[in-house]
């Protein structure tokens, strides 16, 4: 039994060792399509690889015993403080105001 775990717990550090290569790989693969500049050819690549940074990031905090559940709720607190706080993207851009109404109007579709 004893054996049992210790592979389980090997197992776990060897899968979040490599996320966490996966994740630098795919942010040095965001800088290196951004050095380019953000043209319409690239477009698919840079959601293409944002989509497996929040994947990542997602499966990470899973292994690290955190469920999905309480990274959204993370998330939803950091865009509301943003929203209090007046951050810079959101008063210039309003995009934390887009963002909470994306993730709420997402929620509402879960139901």
């Amino acid at each position: 039994m004893y054996f049992e775990k210790d592979i389980d717990i090997t197992r776990n550090i060897k899968i979040i060792e490599w996320l966490k290569s996966e994740l630098l790989t795919d942010i040095a693969s965001l800088f290196k399509v951004l050095v380019n500049g953000m043209r319409e050819d690239i477009h698919e690549a840079v959601s293409d690889t944002l989509a497996n940074i929040i994947l990542i990031s997602y499966l990470i905090g899973r292994r690290l015993g955190m469920s999905y559940n309480s990274i959204e709720m993370k998330i939803e607190k950091k865009v509301k403080l943003g929203l209090i706080e007046n951050h810079d993207v959101e008063k210039y851009y309003g995009d934390l105001s887009e963002l909470s109404r994306h993730l709420n109007s997402s929620r509402v579709k879960r139901q």
